[in-house]
């Protein structure tokens, strides 16, 4: 223990840059909203990790087990919630640390619902992996998503940069934070998270694959160290093209347009 000189996120970046895919949508959605016939075979995205040149992928305990191929470095989710209680959120520890190594994983992520009533216990059971990562030798990553009755707009630059903030003091190594919806407002979220990485969040499928482009441009412009995605990429009909597209933006630096004209031939 005590001060940290390794990085820890180094098997997830390439040249400093990092794109994940994101496959935990299962436990906190259900079959029913996120999947279709394709995509809801577990087999189908650990291939296109592999495939399109992820940088890691983020599974549940469950799927590592009977699905990871070790192409990809492994992100495990140690905690987890589903979609059907309702109230105030709170996500739990599912998976202890030392099981995630047992499962070859080189970090351990974990969502904290920041602003929920139940925000203490997430922070302290975040406090206690991430020290418990690190006796490992592995990352441990905060997925910080302001949600609860207290938060009123889950995206605005005060709450986004608070969630940023709140990564870098609990020691997570990244945080995977929301979109603030335009490059300046995100740059605040990504100096307040220091030297925490920042991986914007994907989210739900965007409407257009011009305005999900256009939000990955403005988080790296803004800063940030990568992508973490999960539906704008399974759920395309293309999810290899679109992967391609991503990593232009994120690694080449190349402007929406060029990218999208490739998208789109």
């Amino acid at each position: 223990m005590g001060r940290q000189t390794k990085d820890l996120m180094e098997p997830f970046l390439k040249a400093g840059k990092g794109m994940l895919l994101a496959y935990d949508q299962g436990l906190e959605h259900g079959p029913s909203t996120d999947f279709d016939t394709r995509n809801v075979d577990p087999s189908y995205v650990v291939e296109i990790a592999s495939k399109a040149g992820f940088n890691g992928i983020v599974l549940q305990k469950g799927l590592a087990e009977k699905y990871y191929d070790g192409k990809v470095p492994l992100i495990v989710k140690v905690n987890g919630k589903t979609n059907v209680p309702k109230g105030e959120p709170i996500s739990k520890q599912v998976c202890s640390v030392e099981y995630a190594v047992s499962l070859q994983a080189r970090a351990v992520g974990y969502t904290i619902y920041l602003g929920s009533a139940h925000e203490a216990e997430m922070l302290a059971e975040f406090g206690r992996i991430q020290e418990q990562a690190h006796e490992r030798n592995i990352a441990a990553i905060a997925w910080v998503y302001p949600r609860g009755s207290a938060v009123a707009n889950d995206t605005s630059k005060e709450v986004v940069s608070y969630a940023a903030r709140a990564a870098l003091e609990l020691g997570a190594d990244a945080a995977k934070i929301k979109y603030t919806g335009d490059s300046e407002s995100f740059s605040w979220a990504v100096k307040s998270a220091g030297k925490t990485k920042v991986f914007m969040s994907g989210g739900p499928k965007a409407p257009t694959e011009a305005a999900f482009l256009a939000q990955v441009r403005g988080a790296v412009d803004a800063g940030a160290t990568g992508l973490a995605v999960g539906r704008n990429v399974w759920q395309h009909r293309d999810p290899l093209l679109m992967s391609n597209s991503l990593r232009q933006i994120i690694f080449e630096n190349k402007p929406v347009q060029s990218v999208l004209a490739s998208l789109t031939v």
